[in-house]
């Protein structure tokens, strides 16, 4: 009796602390640039290489330069293409932001700022063209969520990324929009060397770079570096913001709500960083349309993702202790942040992890070429899909808004603009392909 009473203590107390165990698992590759990286097999994880090849030859077909999994901080893959090496730098574009959000906790955790101040304390009144009351309404808070109010889509010669007050007007008050820009979020790092007294290269060197061997540079708002230094920092996100023992971002409470939804017009998002496995999502642009179920179907629900223009994209997966890191040229579908790479990506990925083939139908999906332009404004081009009866469009409730036989040109010149989703369906009814469609 005392026995089994023993194991089941041991086993609730295994159960109940699963990220302390988690952690201690982890590996954390040496600071200095140039040290090796301890790697595992993939064979060694039950992974398949067949599925392994396909993903990584898919990657190459999609004009990728780097592309690095880790396993519980290990490498697994690390594949450069082309003439881009392991010392090679480029962009992170919007996967930038969920550094900034990671930097923003640091500096509140320092006393520094609070989520809660109003932006204009650090900036100055005026940082915006909105009236003296909404404008102080707006706090670093509505910055990280993307619900500051501001007008996303500003007239010319302003636009999204225009961070001068005379292109920051108002639209409605903080808090009550989602929606995706750039320029107020970019004020972020402003707030943060005000409070601080230092650069924001600066900032990050010292409070975070320097300290899990990251090295990168901020330029003009983006932040550029080799693929394993996105790779740190994705592990460092996966160990909760502490590196080998060391914590680094250690308000454990700002970590949680950064990485959780943030509010509620936007449930795939959190502080700047993209959250699967939600019930509904928004999308960058602005159509203000809110589509149903998670933002990458064929991943794992409680991944987070930093994504950026052109398929920059920093995956991480606590469940299955993965890091995955993609640098290269746009892959697919034109996006600020997911298109349709992200769940073909993962329908490979997750076929190599789980050592299954990939479905027929899933074959079809991944080799659909784009429609083409998109956005569309009168009529637009659609590849053909093995296996196709039916070509249907849905509006954004999810509603069949047009169908027809199979063909390869399709008239939207009669349909709302907005964003709809078109399927390519087999005789079975069975979606074989779906690709969003911008109407303009």
């Amino acid at each position: 009796m005392k026995h089994s009473l023993l194991f089941l203590t041991l086993l609730l107390l295994l159960w109940v602390r699963p990220s302390q165990a988690q952690q201690s698992a982890l590996y954390f590759p040496p600071l200095a640039p140039a040290a090796t990286w301890t790697s595992v097999t993939p064979q060694s994880l039950g992974w398949c290489q067949p599925q392994l090849d396909s993903l990584l030859n898919f990657l190459g077909r999609k004009r990728t330069k780097s592309f690095i999994v880790l396993h519980n901080g290990r490498l697994v893959v690390e594949r450069y293409y082309g003439t881009y090496t392991q010392d090679s730098v480029w962009y992170w574009a919007s996967a930038s932001k969920s550094l900034t959000a990671t930097l923003v906790g640091i500096a509140q955790q320092e006393g520094l700022l609070q989520l809660s101040d109003s932006t204009s304390r650090t900036l100055g009144r005026g940082w915006t063209s909105a009236p003296a009351a909404k404008e102080k309404l707006i706090t670093v808070r509505h910055q990280l969520t993307m619900t500051t109010g501001l007008d996303d889509t500003p007239p010319t010669p302003c636009d999204n990324e225009s961070t001068t007050a005379s292109c920051l007007l108002y639209r409605t008050d903080a808090g009550t929009r989602w929606a995706y820009h750039t320029g107020p979020y970019r004020l972020l790092q402003n707030v943060v060397a005000n409070a601080s007294g230092l650069t924001f290269n600066q900032y990050t060197n010292q409070r975070l770079a320097s300290r899990i061997g990251m090295n990168g540079l901020w330029v003009q708002g983006i932040y550029y570096s080799r693929a394993r230094e996105m790779a740190r920092f994705g592990l460092l996100t996966l160990a909760r913001g502490t590196w080998n023992g060391t914590a680094i971002l250690r308000d454990t409470a700002y970590f949680r709500q950064m990485t959780t939804p943030s509010q509620t017009l936007n449930r795939s998002y959190g502080y700047l960083w993209w959250l699967n496995g939600q019930t509904s999502y928004k999308l960058p642009g602005p159509q203000q349309i809110t589509f149903p179920g998670p933002i990458i179907p064929t991943a794992p629900a409680d991944l987070i993702a930093a994504l950026g223009k052109n398929d920059q994209k920093i995956y991480v997966v606590p469940s299955l202790g993965l890091v995955v890191v993609r640098q290269g040229k746009e892959a697919g579908d034109v996006g600020l942040a997911l298109t349709s790479f992200d769940t073909d990506l993962w329908r490979y990925l997750m076929a190599a992890i789980q050592c299954r083939p990939l479905a027929t139908h899933a074959k079809a999906a991944l080799k659909a070429p784009l429609v083409y332009p998109n956005p569309a404004t009168t009529t637009a081009t659609l590849a053909p899909v093995a296996g196709t009866r039916t070509l249907r469009l849905l509006d954004a409730t999810g509603q069949v808004v047009y169908q027809q036989a199979v063909a390869t040109q399709l008239s939207v010149a009669g349909l709302p603009t907005g964003v709809y989703l078109c399927q390519w369906v087999s005789a079975e009814g069975g979606v074989l392909a779906s690709r969003r469609l911008l109407k303009q």
